[in-house]
């Protein structure tokens, strides 16, 4: 009966570990996604501050920039979704 006891508990372990990194990809990439967007923006406000005759051109590049961070962070939660429910 004990080593059943040991399997059922293995078992939940390993669910729970399951469910902790889960927790860490969708973490990780969303923490990395707003702190690359953060980046991206301030970096944006400098060079309109410093050369505001191209606004337009930077206004886009920053649109830009910031769709491709935020597949970034959607990448990571369908990760982190797979990890959880098909693996």
């Amino acid at each position: 009966m004990e080593l059943m006891d040991t399997i059922a508990a293995l078992v939940l372990l390993q669910t729970e570990l399951k469910f902790v990194g889960v927790g860490v990809a969708a973490g990780a990439g969303t923490i990395g996604a707003g702190a690359g967007m953060g980046y991206l923006i301030g970096q944006t406000i400098a060079s309109i501050h410093r050369q505001p005759e191209a606004f337009e051109q930077t206004r886009t590049l920053m649109f830009l920039g910031i769709g491709l961070v935020e597949a970034f962070a959607l990448y990571s939660l369908v990760f982190a979704l797979l990890i959880a429910f098909v693996l």
